[in-house]
């Protein structure tokens, strides 16, 4: 009898595991794979399919004429970490608290509630914000993270509290391209010793001599090829590129940076940096294809904020860390292979935060009740006009701050106060998209209603997490 009972059970198995193997792959194939793509500091003028004649990107650009390129898209903040943050929590970073402004090399708040923070050893996206990876997570998808994370270093705040199952790259904002350190020597009156950062699953890991770029990429492709179909994939790459330090691949030396060489640029410099990106972009387009998972898998790429000086914002004013449009207009494109038509673009506003919101929405996810965004992907799907709405900004840095509201009708207020410095600008974005003409002493009633808007927003974003807590 015990002999029958095994014999039944090992026919059984035979005839289940493989219907259950065949379930997953259908299970697989009904959702789609997921790899954001995540560039640092790219101006919106960087690429050749947004304009540029002395950088040229033939992967990105395939990307873009594949897909849709949005041309009136807002990463959330002009820094790294609070666009950063809006992706993983899909709500304006406001709410959370202390990530408004980009956390400092060493985990140091740079601004007064920032700073109270990591004088706690709590600066960081705390997990209960995060809603990105979870959201996958719930649908059974393999998840990873390869490249900068900047939502802080404390154990409690890296990638693995977060629904990754992987995780490699730096914890903080810029490391050398070659010996993954922080840089030495004073920096913004912090002394800096050269410290390496550098992670693999949320422990120290050393990849000494390995341009970080490449780095990022072969450890995607790897990954890549572990996904064999079971269950879908979601992967954030999120690339240190063009951020300085400004080193190309072949800019190797025995030495890491210090400070006072961590900004030194050249353009061409500069378009060799933006270049490897696009190659890299190519490689894991390249591998999704050969894996012939193309036709299932949405690519999205965007920037984190606009570039600094050496960088291009097009006919754009402002670069990054202002609120102008060159600091917060980026490049945006994104591929669904027979949901999202080809080679268009769409010239409608929107904002990083809602690509969160549209991912949550595609996994049927109840987190969509709390975010802050709407639904970019249905809306491309269906060649839609999105709702009305404005969307608002706000940076701090030490004693300044940097506002901005744009209406749904196009007007663009600005605040900016430093010390005891206040300016402020109006413009019509619909006339006047380089920010030209400041319209705030002819039309003061408009004034008035932009300030009273950034106001009552102010109000409602109010941080949920208190930096005494």
């Amino acid at each position: 009898m015990q002999r029958f009972i095994s014999i039944l059970f090992f026919t059984l198995v035979q005839i289940v595991l493989p219907g259950l193997s065949s379930w997953n792959a259908v299970w697989a194939q009904d959702r789609p794979n997921v790899v954001i793509i995540l560039a640092d500091d790219l101006g919106y003028g960087d690429l050749s399919c947004y304009g540029s004649h002395e950088i040229q990107t033939p992967h990105i650009d395939r990307l873009a004429s594949e897909g849709v390129k949005l041309t009136n898209f807002y990463a959330n903040g002009p820094e790294c970490t609070p666009t950063r943050t809006a992706l993983l929590t899909g709500r304006y970073q406001q709410r959370v608290g202390g990530l408004e402004c980009a956390i400092g090399l060493g985990n140091i708040g740079r601004y007064e509630e920032a700073l109270a923070l990591s004088n706690q050893g709590k600066l960081g996206l705390p997990t209960r914000f995060s809603v990105l990876p979870d959201i996958f997570k719930d649908q059974d998808y393999h998840t990873a993270i390869m490249g900068k994370w900047h939502l802080g270093e404390g154990e409690a705040y890296r990638p693995g509290h977060h629904q990754f199952d992987f995780s490699i790259g730096p914890l903080g904002g810029a490391i050398d391209y070659f010996h993954h350190t922080e840089p030495i020597g004073e920096f913004i009156g912090v002394e800096m010793f050269g410290d390496r950062d550098f992670y693999r699953n949320d422990v120290p890991d050393n990849r000494k001599g390995y341009y970080l770029t490449h780095l990022i990429t072969d450890e995607a492709i790897a990954w890549l090829n572990q996904q064999k179909g079971e269950n879908p994939f979601f992967l954030y790459l999120a690339y240190t590129a063009p951020h300085d330090p400004y080193q190309g691949p072949d800019d190797y030396r025995e030495n890491p940076l210090h400070v006072s060489e961590w900004k030194d640029a050249t353009p061409g410099k500069y378009k060799q940096m933006v270049e490897e990106l696009d190659h890299s972009v190519g490689r894991v387009l390249d591998k999704i294809e050969s894996q012939a998972l193309s036709e299932n898998t949405i690519v999205i790429f965007f920037s984190d904020n606009g570039p600094t000086m050496i960088g291009s914002t097009g006919d754009l004013r402002g670069n990054k860390g202002h609120v102008f449009e060159g600091g917060i207009k980026v490049p945006c494109i994104i591929k669904w292979p027979g949901k999202i038509d080809a080679a268009i673009m769409d010239d409608q506003p929107f904002i990083s935060m809602d690509l969160t919101y549209s991912l949550a929405t595609l996994m049927n996810s109840e987190s969509t009740k709390n975010l802050d965004g709407l639904d970019i992907i249905q809306n491309l799907m269906d060649r839609t006009t999105i709702k009305p709405r404005d969307l608002f900004w706000r940076k701090k840095r030490a004693v300044q701050v940097r506002s901005a509201v744009r209406s749904s009708e196009g007007l663009k207020y600005i605040y900016e106060k430093d010390q005891n410095e206040i300016n402020e600008y109006l413009f019509d974005l619909t006339a006047d998209p380089s920010e030209k003409t400041n319209l705030i002493t002819t039309h003061p009633e408009l004034l008035k209603s932009m300030r009273k808007k950034l106001s009552e927003w102010e109000e409602d974003v109010q941080p949920e997490r208190l930096a005494g807590e």
